[in-house]
């Protein structure tokens, strides 16, 4: 993986910690970063160039006015004030290569001087086994701050962890032993399918992102939460509400003005336009 740097920029020094978001159904990990580039006000300081990401290329996605500035598929962001880097991702990882993408990425975090990597993902309503709306959507959260994945400031958050992650489980533990290098992928490729079939969880974005990154030493919380496809920005407000507090990133200085989320100039078109009151 290699970065760009934007003409006359760099990675800030004192944004040592990064927000990352992974693809998943409804990307709502995307939307929060795009919550986060906008409503911080965030400067564009370079691309990330990765073989494994497919090509894509758009309009310019924040404004407040088009720009002309073409976006592309890995771009990095920086807010020097709040000392915080965000990734955007816009194109999925190529088939199979996922692994391959979560090395170079962990190896590129951790060269850069990152030392506290936020992994943001969403998970498959269909897949919650215990369903609990009592107090709205419910955030869940996987941490290297212990082996079992629990992080008391978390908890004290009040998030639950993924009961999912039991690190002692195959699948899990094949992540874990391909990121510290005690195998490699050619001696797990007969059971990928399996993988994906059997542990819907240790299968998604996140779950490579996280073993490597954890591999590195680094201090890595992933926020998850559960959703469908669909219109999924109330989703990414509250995951997004989640990383402020998370960070702390709630008080006015933060250039989130008023506590209110600046929406980027992108979403204007995500739906397109109301319907016709006409019709009905």
């Amino acid at each position: 993986m290699e970065f760009v740097p934007e003409e006359g920029k760099h990675l800030h020094e004192d944004c040592s910690t990064l927000i990352l978001p992974t693809l998943s159904i409804g990307n709502v990990g995307q939307l929060v970063a795009d919550l986060l580039i906008s409503s911080m006000g965030s400067e564009r300081v370079g691309y990330l160039d990765d073989p494994n990401v497919l090509p894509c290329v758009g309009n310019d996605a924040y404004g407040p006015f088009p720009q002309g500035d073409l976006a592309l598929p890995l771009e990095a962001y920086d807010s020097p004030s709040n000392a915080l880097t965000i990734i955007q991702q816009r194109s999925p990882v190529v088939k199979g290569m996922m692994i391959e993408f979560a090395k170079n990425m962990a190896d590129f975090l951790a060269g850069s001087g990152k030392k506290h990597i936020v992994v943001l993902s969403s998970l498959d309503f269909g897949k919650w086994q215990k369903v609990d709306m009592s107090s709205g959507l419910q955030i869940y959260y996987l941490s290297s701050s212990n082996s079992n994945g629990t992080d008391e400031n978390c908890e004290q958050l009040g998030w639950k962890k993924l009961q999912e992650y039991d690190p002692s489980q195959m699948h899990w533990k094949y992540l874990s032993d391909l990121a510290e290098g005690n195998v490699t992928v050619e001696d797990i490729t007969s059971v990928e399918d399996e993988l994906e079939e059997e542990n819907y969880y240790a299968s998604l974005p996140f779950a490579a992102l996280f073993s490597f990154l954890k591999a590195k030493g680094l201090k890595v919380p992933c926020l998850l939460c559960y959703c469908s496809e669909g219109d999924n920005i109330s989703d990414a407000f509250q995951l997004g509400d989640a990383v402020c507090k998370l960070l702390q990133l709630s008080h006015p200085t933060t250039g989130i003005e008023g506590g209110k989320w600046r929406v980027p100039l992108s979403w204007m078109s995500v739906y397109g336009p109301p319907p016709d009151v006409s019709i009905f």
